[in-house]
């Protein structure tokens, strides 16, 4: 089956000690949009997926490969999404309860955004940059 030009290409994948949890924390402090859940075993999640705009967020629970999974458990890692309005958006995460360790500020190449932490220490940057694939002669 070939690709599909017009679907995302990159999935960032995420592992979590509590995905439910997790799941109702990216949606409510940051806006991620939840579209397609697989309930695991015992309260655990199989596959997940979150929308923003265009892309997708896959995460799951952390697993042993008991379940046939691919064995793995959660670790830090650090994502960037770019988004319209910083400052609500900060705004919104703030009021979530999201820890901020980059403050909310605008770089020296005209970017601006903030980066946070989701509840098991994940850094999820949000700004205004947006990275494109090269164009031939660039």
């Amino acid at each position: 089956m070939p690709i599909d030009p017009a679907l995302p290409t990159v999935y960032p994948s995420f592992r979590y000690r509590d995905a439910p949890a997790a799941i109702a924390w990216l949606t409510k402090a940051f806006g991620l949009t939840e579209s397609f859940v697989v309930p695991g075993e015992a309260g655990t999640i199989a596959h997940a997926e979150l929308t923003w705009g265009s892309g997708v967020i896959m995460l799951g629970s952390w697993s042993d490969g008991a379940d046939g999974r691919i064995p793995g458990g959660n670790g830090v890692t650090w994502i960037y999404l770019a988004v319209d309005d910083p400052d609500e958006h900060h705004r919104r995460a703030v009021q979530a309860g999201a820890e901020v360790i980059r403050p909310l500020e605008t770089t020296d190449y005209g970017s601006r955004g903030y980066t946070a932490l989701d509840p098991e220490g994940n850094s999820w940057s949000f700004g205004t940059y947006q990275a494109g694939p090269a164009k031939p002669g660039d």
